[in-house]
């Protein structure tokens, strides 16, 4: 359930989730990011504002003849009321289930004559749509796209086909898997107020009570133009897919962007605990500690502290023989199997510091979670060194250098950073603050936030397995 540092680094976000593929321009004892063709790897991001406010976000790359198109909207299962939980990843289903010009399935059917390659997918903060297609058909999935956009429309029947994939879906990635319920439990329990306690997924309940109407009335109340942003990557001119956005997206008709009320999480005043029971073949125990995120790249304390706790994530389980590989999975003695640690950084709702790991055979739950509070103890007592941080930061911009091949991850970066509220090119500045963060700014978070009053903790507690299979009804395929 915990990813490990680089990827977290390269999804963005908790859950599961945030895309981190800008180049850093220069690093110690590394060249210039520069491309396999020798082009910077940085190239401009063209921004346009459609009539309608819809914003249009485009980077070219020539070096094959492939583009990303995207459309990403600043609505997530953070934006559902209680009772609606999973409505907006239903919703994401819905949107390849017809048009008034457009058959069931025949979106997906299309792009794939087309040469291309689609799919959907919704996180707490976003939801996004995209397709990758040889770059001279880029004009034929924004027609298609933006008719979906616009004109979705299906009837009873199909919502109720698809809301069995949806719970099958949580079937399979949630109720089978004891991590994944954990963790859902954990967020019920570490959040009261803030919307990030529910499951992306939705509880069941809420899936087993939802309506053809809940999924129309969400896609009614925050589809709108002003709402989204189109992200185009790849071997295009900036200004003919502005053209072609303008003929496709601006005429959509718009509607202003729903308030968003205020939901701040309240202080916690003490430590929070839960055991959960299920059937596994090993205890595992997760502590989450809140801590500030970044909101934006502005420089302050919190932000500050923010990016040096994402450091600290990456020296104790940044690099293979990191701090808590070294000292609690390894020797005959050994406390864990496997042991991580991992911090959330930004997103628009609260962020956690995760510990987690595997009890060794004959250790407890209980002693590995003593031993994973000592390692950040330890950094704040004896604080680190700066080759230890340098070796990260190496790592850092190497991948950062790799993953410029990606257009789909150039493309997929823009969109997380529009939803999020950020720049253009917020890899970049991320990266340059942090190489920034020094030895004594790492120390100084590690002493102010793992105390028992912001942690919660969850252990799982093996069951015997009933030994009986769950039925499983069928369901039509779904699309992930």
């Amino acid at each position: 359930m915990k990813p490990n540092f680089l990827l977290a680094l390269s999804l963005a976000t908790a859950l599961l989730a945030t895309a981190w593929n800008a180049s850093a321009q220069a690093s110690q004892g590394l060249p210039s990011a520069l491309a396999p063709s020798g082009q910077p790897a940085q190239a401009q991001v063209h921004t346009f504002t459609l009539a309608n406010g819809m914003v249009l976000w485009v980077k070219p790359d020539r070096r094959a003849p492939t583009a990303v198109h995207m459309v990403w909207l600043r609505v997530g299962s953070m934006d559902e009321v209680d009772g609606t939980s999973g409505v907006a990843h239903v919703l994401e289903h819905m949107l390849f289930k017809g048009t008034p010009t457009l058959a069931v399935g025949e979106f997906s059917r299309r792009v794939a004559a087309l040469g291309g390659r689609n799919n959907a997918f919704t996180a707490k903060d976003y939801t996004g749509y995209y397709q990758q297609i040889p770059s001279n058909q880029l004009e034929a999935v924004m027609r298609l796209e933006s008719d979906r956009f616009a004109n979705n429309q299906w009837p009873d029947a199909e919502f109720s086909k698809e809301l069995e994939v949806v719970k099958e879906e949580r079937r399979l990635r949630t109720d089978d898997n004891p991590r994944a319920q954990l963790h859902e439990m954990l967020s019920a329990t570490a959040l009261s107020a803030s919307p990030y306690r529910r499951p992306i997924v939705g509880w069941m309940s809420d899936l087993e009570a939802m309506t053809a109407q809940d999924a129309r009335d969400f896609y009614r109340k925050w589809y709108t133009p002003a709402n989204a942003v189109v992200v185009v990557a790849g071997d295009v001119d900036p200004l003919q897919v502005k053209a072609l956005a303008e003929k496709y997206y601006g005429v959509i008709p718009t509607r202003a962007v729903p308030d968003r009320k205020p939901r701040d999480e309240p202080a916690q005043q003490g430590l929070r605990r839960l055991e959960f029971k299920a059937p596994a073949e090993q205890s595992y125990v997760a502590l989450a500690f809140k801590v500030p995120r970044l909101a934006s790249l502005a420089v302050t304390p919190e932000h500050d502290d923010a990016l040096a706790l994402t450091v600290l994530a990456a020296v104790l389980d940044g690099y293979s023989g990191a701090r808590l590989d070294r000292a609690l999975t390894q020797g005959d003695n050994r406390l864990a199997d496997s042991a991580g640690a991992y911090n959330g950084l930004m997103g628009r709702g609260p962020q956690f510091f995760y510990l987690e790991g595997v009890p060794a055979k004959g250790q407890t739950p209980q002693a590995l979670e003593a031993a994973l509070r000592a390692q950040v103890q330890r950094v704040a007592t004896e604080g680190v060194n700066e080759t230890e941080l340098q070796r990260v930061k190496t790592q850092w911009v190497a991948s950062e250098i790799y993953k410029l091949d990606s257009v789909f991850n150039q493309a997929r970066e823009l969109g997380v950073a529009w939803t999020l509220g950020l720049p253009p090119d917020y890899g970049a500045q991320l990266i340059a603050r942090l190489r920034q963060v020094t030895p004594a700014q790492v120390q100084a978070v590690a002493q102010k936030y793992f105390g028992d009053d912001s942690l919660t903790v969850a252990t799982l507690l093996p069951q015997p397995s009933s030994g009986q299979p769950r039925a499983r009804r069928a369901a039509p395929g779904a699309r992930h």
